[in-house]
C-alpha cells in the first residue's frame, strides 16, 4: 500500500513535465515569429497572439505553421 502512495505522485509529476515539454516545444517552434510579427501583442495574452500568428501565417517560420496545424489552428 505504501508503494502505490509513493508510486501514484511520480506518475503525476512525470505527466506535468511532459505536458510542460510539449507546451515549450510549441513556443520554441513560434518564438522567433511572435517576437518579429507580433511583438506588440505579446502581452495581450495567448488568444491575441494567436490571432496575430494566423493573420501573419504566410509569413511565419514554416515549423511555426506546422506547429499551428496540428494544434487544428
Amino acid at each position: 500500500m505504501i508503494k502505490i502512495l509513493f508510486v501514484i505522485p511520480l506518475i503525476l509529476m512525470a505527466s506535468s513535465v511532459s505536458a510542460q515539454t510539449q507546451k515549450r516545444e510549441g513556443h520554441d517552434e513560434c518564438a522567433r515569429d511572435v517576437s518579429r510579427y507580433c511583438r506588440a501583442q505579446m502581452q495581450d495574452g495567448d488568444q491575441v497572439i494567436l490571432a496575430c500568428l494566423k493573420q501573419n501565417r504566410a509569413k511565419i517560420s514554416k515549423a511555426c505553421q506546422r506547429k499551428l496545424a496540428s494544434a487544428g489552428q
